[in-house]
């Protein structure tokens, strides 16, 4: 039986790559925050009794389908709302406020005095991150659970709910296009 802590150290060690993977699939921090927690929550209310080691697959299973739920429902919320802006009168639109905040945060990143080296790595990063965002769903998916929460490939399989060589077929396609990406960005092996 596994205790309340032990639970609460599991969230903690992958809060993190949670996050980023759920960002890099809804591209959306905000509904990304609220995918996880509510994964999160799902795991402590309904598996909490399971032993700690079953913990990291059931999480990964809980926070995709939390994921493709999320998708499921903003489809409908489009639908309902493109329905809604049909009726509305064509001098309504948006104040365009979302470029300023991301002008100003983009500023702001810049006058952070950071040194070169933290800079160049923060660049790198950021092009990696990019880079990755552009693989198709199922490939990132893959690379992500594979590289990134470090999960075998029959694990990788059993959460994507696909076969291993469909696994191994996505990660290497992946790999091949970030490596050809970053390649032409003027990044050598």
């Amino acid at each position: 039986m596994s205790t309340e802590q032990e639970l609460n150290d599991f969230l903690k060690a992958v809060e993190r790559r949670a996050f980023k993977r759920t960002v890099y699939a809804v591209r959306d921090e905000d509904a990304a925050l609220d995918i996880v927690q509510d994964a999160m929550i799902r795991l402590a209310e309904k598996y909490a009794d399971r032993p700690a080691d079953e913990w990291p697959l059931l999480f990964q299973r809980i926070l995709s389908n939390a994921t493709l739920d999320w998708f499921r429902r903003r489809k409908t919320r489009e639908a309902v709302m493109q329905n809604f802006s049909s009726m509305q009168s064509p001098d309504e639109d948006g104040d365009g406020g979302d470029l300023l905040e991301f002008l100003e945060s983009a500023d702001e990143a810049h006058q952070d005095g950071a040194g070169e080296p933290l800079l160049l790595r923060k660049q790198t990063l950021a092009l990696l991150e990019e880079e990755i965002a552009r693989l198709p769903d199922r490939q990132r998916e893959a690379f992500l659970l594979r590289y990134w929460e470090e999960l075998d490939v029959s694990e990788t399989a059993e959460t994507m709910g696909c076969s291993e060589g469909s696994v191994k077929t996505h990660c290497s396609r992946a790999v091949h296009a970030l490596a050809k990406a970053l390649k032409d960005r003027g990044f050598a092996p």
